[in-house]
């Protein structure tokens, strides 16, 4: 069973607020306030994914992850890490952090995030959830697999239990909303150009199947 319990509010928040599942406020916040625009871009949505198995990548010393352009126009971002964390509390229910729904403590108000590969400040997986039409958030690590949808940055299934298959890591699979976004389609040689910022702790490897 999953949900969300009162141990989640005492749990310590290092990189998200346990205690909150999804902060509706903040998801508009990134939608309407115009600092955001330069966001808007698909190509920084992947930058703002791969932060994250990159930031994983160099606590563990390497890493890899795969982006795939698909032709319906969603992206989806694998890697093979220890995927999202996720805790049991005292009735035995599964706890995810809220990365997708809430802010990022570390990067989202501060004027110290680092900047990703195309010059924008790191903000968060939540720009990515809130721009998108859907996402869908798969899990994997060593205490169970699930995997859960939103649409707009906000969840719209509970966490559903995957079939453990002997593998860790997450896959972010998203649909950039083009009424927030507009057109406009990847450069796969842009995306290579920049993606290769994460190495040499991350290997990004990048899959075309638009075409």
């Amino acid at each position: 069973m999953f949900g969300v319990s009162k141990e989640s509010g005492i749990w310590q928040n290092t990189t998200h607020d346990w205690a909150m599942d999804v902060d509706v406020d903040h998801l508009e916040l990134i939608r309407t306030d115009p600092s955001f625009d330069a966001y808007k871009t698909a190509l920084h949505l992947i930058l703002e994914v791969l932060a994250y198995p990159a930031d994983e990548a160099l606590d563990r010393g390497t890493g890899a992850a795969i982006v795939s352009l698909h032709p319906d126009g969603s992206i989806s971002v694998s890697d093979n890490g220890r995927g999202t964390d996720t805790r049991t509390d005292g009735h035995g229910r599964m706890i995810k952090k809220p990365i997708m729904a809430t802010k990022d403590l570390r990067f989202f108000e501060s004027p110290d995030s680092p900047p990703l590969p195309d010059g924008l400040a790191r903000r968060g997986m939540s720009v990515v959830a809130s721009l998108s039409d859907w996402l869908i958030h798969s899990n994997r690590r060593t205490n169970g697999s699930w995997t859960q949808r939103y649409e707009l940055g906000l969840p719209t299934t509970g966490l559903t239990p995957l079939h453990d298959d002997g593998t860790t890591g997450t896959t972010v699979h998203f649909l950039p909303s083009q009424r927030l976004l507009g057109e406009g389609e990847i450069s796969v040689t842009g995306l290579q150009r920049l993606s290769r910022d994460f190495a040499p702790v991350l290997t990004v490897e990048i899959q075309d199947h638009r075409h």
